[in-house]
């Protein structure tokens, strides 16, 4: 297969956060808004910022762009904010990260979240020097499915589509990693729902990457 880039996503790929922060938003939702129902909210997961809003904004019955809306979700989001990612951190990353480093793979990084948010998850759980490339949502255009992010990240390796392996969860991860020419390797989660059919390979654990190399 001849790959010699590893690309990953971070949340619910490095970190299992998406549980975290849907079940956050809907604990606080539904105290105002109680016809929401949490099964609602599987398509968020992986979905840009904007398209979020426009969602929620949907499902409590608010105009999208409703400026009293808008200050609740700042605070839902503020209060959302995983404090130490260690306690998130699925436990086999750093070991496959530091392999892949010692076997001379280049090891990429490209999320939806926040720089902020990527930096910080980094720094506390000790991983930034693993990784020759760390690209945000913010530092696109178009978010997932959309492929820029990945385009962008295999122009900073160097590497064409088929050197590259893009590990990946969510319905809109998985589509943007297979629009870019990549082949996906998705990890499997029963909890959301998600639609993984345009990826490649299909792994339980970061562990199971090796039989794909």
């Amino acid at each position: 297969m001849g790959y010699g880039a590893v690309i990953f996503d971070m949340d619910g790929v490095l970190i299992d956060s998406e549980f975290f922060y849907l079940d956050r938003t809907y604990r606080e939702l539904v105290k105002k808004y109680p016809w929401v129902k949490r099964e609602e909210l599987f398509p968020t997961v992986g979905m840009s910022a904007q398209e979020d809003r426009i969602l929620l904004s949907r499902l409590a019955r608010k105009e999208p762009g409703d400026a009293e809306f808008e200050r609740e979700l700042q605070e839902i989001y503020k209060d959302s904010e995983i404090k130490d990612f260690n306690d998130v951190l699925y436990p086999e990353v750093p070991g496959v990260l530091d392999g892949l480093k010692r076997q001379g793979y280049q090891i990429a990084l490209a999320s939806s979240s926040p720089l902020l948010t990527i930096q910080r998850m980094l720094k506390q759980c000790g991983l930034e020097d693993f990784f020759d490339s760390v690209i945000s949502g913010e530092q696109v255009n178009e978010s997932k499915p959309n492929p820029e992010i990945y385009e962008k990240t295999m122009e900073k390796l160097g590497r064409k589509p088929g050197e590259c392996l893009i590990v990946e969860d969510s319905t809109y991860g998985v589509r943007a990693g297979a629009a870019a020419g990549a082949d996906v390797a998705a990890r499997l989660d029963d909890r959301f729902c998600f639609d993984q059919s345009p990826a490649a390979y299909f792994i339980h654990t970061l562990d199971d990457v090796w039989e794909l190399l």
